[in-house]
């Protein structure tokens, strides 16, 4: 199988050089034929990279540790869906990965457009190819999956246990699925700088791979978040780490760049912005990928360390990336130039493009706060980072001013708006936003005493107010023009205007997302406290007493916890488990590397549409490690099973006396709204990135004030 694979890999790797240069040598002598054959060698690449990528995944799932790397990621007592998922948990498989998504994205948009862009196509394949060989030319040269082992162990050493979560089978597609279709508009955006094509039909033939770039990214995020929050046992969900900023820059980039393209394909404005935008985006997803698997930057996200020749390839690839765009935008300057100007700055194209601004602000921000560990070791030979607060203290406002352009936007008029005019539209939205602060206020002093959260808390409300009433205006309109009930008519309005009301969506899901993060950032309560069995600890209105402890062997891991039970304002609520469990790498180690390996946190969670209360568990091992130490010193060596019968005997003591346990109690208000308010997001994306069926055929009724009537026809 490894023959096979390893074939695979270096015949994909002629086909992708092939493929560039068939697509150079068409654009260079102007023969479409000899260009359409390099395109056709796209999906040949495909498929030969998938072939390699299948034969990885039964590799993986046969437990075949004559494969290198799955004998350094996996073991035989690894669920199979992490075996599955363990394909990408690798250096090797990873880098797979990347190139298989990226040539899937890259045959569907070629076969989309076929037919358009006729001189701008050559140029966007020849880009995709040379990502193309890069990729595939990293996995046949540097980081070969396919690499076997001279002796084949009987054992693996199995999938690193913070891997070990059901969002891993889908974060780490999702986010190479964001970066590798932001490659797209990237492609097509060099193409039409070079072709001097720069109107608005590449932007239009490549705005659903945006779309789903943008889509698709924002839920690697989201789960990355929901991971980080159920797995690594200290409470949050968001830690301003290297890695996972580096997925939230294209993302932020990407957003300016969607609401930005309308005004291009409206007005004919902001063509030098739109394209820098997606250029940016482009080059922001291979530095993602870059700090996932470099390990330049510290990150709880950084599994692998791959040598100093892939890392500088990147580096090399990442700087062609920035020296080629800023060229080619510098050298078309001239071509970019806006076809119109500001009419006023009270219209839709102002609140755009300053949305655009706080958008690319936030990602400067982002990205000087992530970098700033290099940047101040280049400048002061010392690595210094910055933390959360640093990131809030400048995040926050930006967020605000974000989350109220978002919702007086909707309500402005194109060109122009009048002031009356806004001011009617807005009335409503208004007040409903007053009200909701006003009831937060007066009902909560926790809210009361916190100005930015209250204030945030308004402005979303606004927000969902202007949704609401664009929703209304709209079937209330339609009913007026057909003869049809409410939820048809809601129905029919956005079928027939996906893209608009598919964003509303997504600005009302954004709303009720970031009223969960201050919620949950603000009034967080954190309570770390050493109990012994019996005792209780206070929080919030919330009882939690030690009732047990609890203790399982298996033979992947020995686990250590404690069973909670809950009363909330005096009356009984349940109960909930948490523990945590050490994964020794040598299945033949003594029985005290049983409790020394690594180790994963299952975190005790009741979720609640208002708070959470989430809790983790920091066994005391110090009093059976003695007797852990007595029985490898009195047998020696031990087989196996002799082994399992001591770990056993272990965590049975544990049982019988079980020393204080030190645990970490936090209750969270409205942490559910972020995972709501970003199922609704993906919602209004999905709305918006649907393709439209067939026109919506009707027979209208014409209003009697229209046809100056006072009955039917």
């Amino acid at each position: 199988m490894a023959v096979v694979g390893r074939a695979l890999l270096f015949i994909a790797f002629a086909v992708s050089v092939w493929g560039l240069a068939a697509t150079l040598a068409g654009i260079k002598t102007g023969r479409r034929d000899i260009a359409l054959s390099g395109r056709r060698a796209m999906p040949v690449l495909m498929t030969l990279l998938i072939g390699a990528f299948v034969v990885l995944e039964i590799a993986f799932l046969r437990d075949d540790f004559s494969f290198q790397v799955v004998a350094t990621h996996s073991s035989t007592t690894t669920p199979t869906l992490y075996k599955a998922a363990a394909t990408w948990s690798s250096q090797e498989g990873s880098l797979l990965l990347w190139a298989m998504l990226l040539t899937i994205w890259s045959t569907i948009a070629l076969r989309s457009i076929r037919g358009r862009l006729t001189e701008v196509v050559p140029v966007a394949t020849a880009v995709l190819f040379t990502l193309s060989a890069f990729f595939v030319g990293m996995t046949v040269f540097l980081a070969n999956p396919f690499t076997t082992l001279a002796q084949v162990p009987l054992e693996g050493t199995g999938l690193n246990p913070l891997l070990r979560h059901a969002s891993m089978m889908i974060h780490p597609p999702a986010l190479y699925s964001g970066y590798t279709l932001f490659s797209i508009p990237f492609a097509f955006a060099i193409g039409a700088l070079v072709t001097k094509r720069v109107g608005a039909d590449w932007l239009l033939a490549t705005r659903r791979f945006a779309l789903g770039a943008w889509l698709a990214l924002g839920l690697g995020i989201l789960l990355g978040a929901r991971w980080s929050y159920t797995e690594l046992g200290w409470g949050g969900y968001w830690a301003w780490d290297a890695v996972e900023n580096a997925a939230l820059l294209p993302w932020l980039l990407g957003t300016a760049y969607l609401h930005s393209a309308t005004i291009q394909e409206k007005r004919g404005m902001l063509k030098i912005w739109n394209v820098s935008l997606v250029l940016g985006a482009g080059v922001l997803s291979i530095l993602g990928t870059f700090l996932v698997r470099s390990g330049i930057l510290s990150s709880i996200h950084a599994f692998v360390e791959p040598g100093a020749t892939l890392r500088w390839l990147f580096v090399a690839l990442i700087v062609i990336e920035l020296v080629v765009s800023v060229g080619l935008v510098i050298s078309r300057r001239g071509l970019l130039k806006t076809e119109h100007n500001l009419d006023s700055l009270l219209s839709r194209e102002s609140f755009f493009l300053a949305q655009n601004l706080i958008l690319v602000a936030l990602a400067f921000v982002v990205m000087w706060g992530t970098f700033f560990p290099l940047i101040s070791e280049a400048i002061t030979g010392t690595k210094s980072s910055v933390g959360p607060p640093w990131f809030d203290q400048y995040v926050g406002p930006l967020a605000l001013v974000l989350v109220g352009l978002t919702g007086i936007g909707p309500l402005v008029a194109w060109r122009r708006s009048g002031l009356k005019e806004l001011g009617r539209s807005i009335a409503k939205p208004a007040a409903f936003a007053v009200v909701v602060g006003a009831i937060l206020a007066l009902s909560n002093a926790d809210i009361r005493g916190d100005w930015a959260a209250l204030l945030l808390f308004t402005l979303a409300a606004l927000v969902a107010g202007t949704v609401t009433q664009e929703f209304a205006r709209g079937v209330k309109a339609r009913r007026a023009m057909a003869a049809e009930s409410a939820p048809v008519a809601l129905v029919h309005l956005v079928q027939r205007n996906r893209r608009r009301y598919g964003g509303y969506v997504v600005h009302f899901g954004f709303a009720l997302l970031l009223c969960g993060v201050a919620a949950s950032s603000s009034f967080q309560r954190i309570t770390e406290v050493p109990l012994k069995v019996g005792q209780t600890v206070n929080t919030r209105g919330y009882a939690i007493t030690y009732e047990r402890p609890t203790a399982t062997v298996t033979s992947e891991n020995v686990s250590l916890g404690a069973e909670l039970a809950v009363k909330h304002n005096g009356k009984a609520d349940g109960s909930f488990d948490t523990s945590k469990s050490w994964y020794p790498a040598n299945a033949t180690a003594t029985v005290g590397d049983a409790f020394a390996g690594e180790t994963e946190t299952d975190v005790g969670l009741r979720a609640g549409a208002l708070r959470d209360l989430w809790a983790a568990v920091e066994p005391d091992t110090s009093r059976i490690m003695p007797l852990a130490d007595s029985i490898d010193k009195k047998f020696g060596n031990l087989t196996p099973v002799a082994r399992a019968v001591g770990i056993s005997a272990v965590a049975r003591a544990y049982l019988r006396n079980p020393p204080p346990a030190t645990f970490r109690i936090v209750v969270s208000p409205l942490v559910t709204w972020i995972w709501a308010g970003g199922i609704v997001v993906a919602l209004g994306g999905l709305i918006a990135i649907w393709p439209p069926g067939e026109p919506v055929r009707r027979r209208f009724r014409v209003p009697s004030s229209i046809r100056g009537g006072s009955g039917p026809a």
